[in-house]
Order: C-alpha cells, then structure tokens, then sequence
C-alpha cells in the first residue's frame, strides 16, 4: 500500500517513515508538513492511507486537511496519528468520516493492523475510550440502516464470499428466500450489481460485524 505521513515535525515523520519501512507491505511515496502540502501530494501521487497529525500550527488543521482530500479522492483512508486522546477529537474524527484514529504513543504492531485494517475497507479506532462509548459513539453518527438485521446478515455473508446455498444451509431458510432477501435488499438500497452490494457493505462497516 502506498503511504502518505503528514506531520509538521520532522523528527516524527523521520521516525515514522523508519517503521514504515519496515512494513513488506507499504511504500511510503512522501511527507508533508502542512496541510497544503498534504493535499498537493496526494492530489499527485494517490496514495492509498494517509497518517495524519491533528496540530499542524502552519496553515491546514488535520481535520479540514482530510475533508478537502477525501472529497477529491473517493478510495483514499485516512489514519489520525495523534497524541489527542480527549472525546471531543475522536468524536469530531468520527463525524468527519475519518477511517483510523491511533494514538502516538501506540505500539508498532498497533500502526501495521490500523494501516492494513483500513486499507482492506475496515475502520481502526484505538484510544482509551472505553469501547461501548466509542461504539455508541459511531451508531449515533450513522443513519439508521434501511435493512434489516437478516438483511445484514445476508449482506455480510454475500461480502465473505457465501453463496445461496451455503447462506440459506447457515441460515436455516431455502435458497429461494435468500434470493428473495437480496432481491428486497437490491431495491431498497437501489442497486443492481453484486459488487455494489460489496461496496455498500464496505462503505456501511458491516464487514465489521465479523
């Protein structure tokens, strides 16, 4: 995965790109120390996660940095690398659709499991919020699901390859319900083809619910 770090300090984006490249799996394809460099460079270079800071004293805060890029890329993630822990930053992180929150003080192993969580379309939060806050957090963000809780799960099991059979044999219903489910699915969301059904999944976290 290409990997973008923007951080105005660049003692930590030095020692950031050095875990970075111990990681087989990512290439980092720059740095930025403001916003408005950020932008320039991933407008240029398309880079798959982008490790943000917050405070960037210099021009563009963290947040209006991600929107602005986020609004021009569609597939980009943005991780949050920051040494804020407080509610209001992972509540505002949350409301700006942020894809990964990390702490600077996290582990390396921490870094490595956000940067593949959100490349492979997961969210990564990891913050000393308890965990039942941090998910109340995210249900009174998103808007009520259309579907239903069979609807979902029929969903899910469509995105983890499940065919018919094998999801009615899970379910307990006959493959002609399922197909009826999806069918109900398809015109509720308006779609038509299975990989926008993928997508929404993706999009709506429900790949999550594993």
């Amino acid at each position: 995965m290409k990997v973008l770090i923007v951080d105005d300090h660049d003692l930590i984006r030095k020692g950031i790109r050095l875990l970075l490249e111990g990681f087989p799996d990512v290439e980092v394809i720059g740095e930025a120390s403001n916003g408005c460099d950020a932008i320039t460079l991933a407008l240029k270079h398309h880079p798959d996660v982008i490790l943000l800071d917050l405070s960037m004293p210099t021009g563009l805060d963290g947040f209006t940095t991600a929107k602005t890029i986020m609004n021009e890329l569609e597939n980009v993630k943005v991780i949050v690398l920051t040494m804020h822990d407080e509610e209001i930053y992972v509540q505002k992180a949350i409301q700006y659709n942020i894809h990964g929150y990390l702490l600077k003080n996290s582990q390396t192993n921490d870094l490595h499991e956000a940067l593949q969580a959100v490349y492979y379309g997961k969210r990564f939060y990891r913050t000393h919020i308890p965990k039942e806050r941090l998910e109340k957090m995210f249900a009174e963000k998103e808007p009520k699901s259309p579907l239903t809780n069979r609807e979902r799960e029929i969903v899910r099991l469509t995105f983890l390859g499940y065919t018919n059979s094998q999801i009615a044999h899970k379910l307990k219903i006959s493959p002609k319900t399922v197909e009826n489910h999806k069918t109900n699915i398809m015109q509720k969301l308006g779609i038509k083809e299975k990989h926008e059904l993928i997508q929404y999944a993706l999009k709506n976290h429900i790949a999550d619910l594993v």
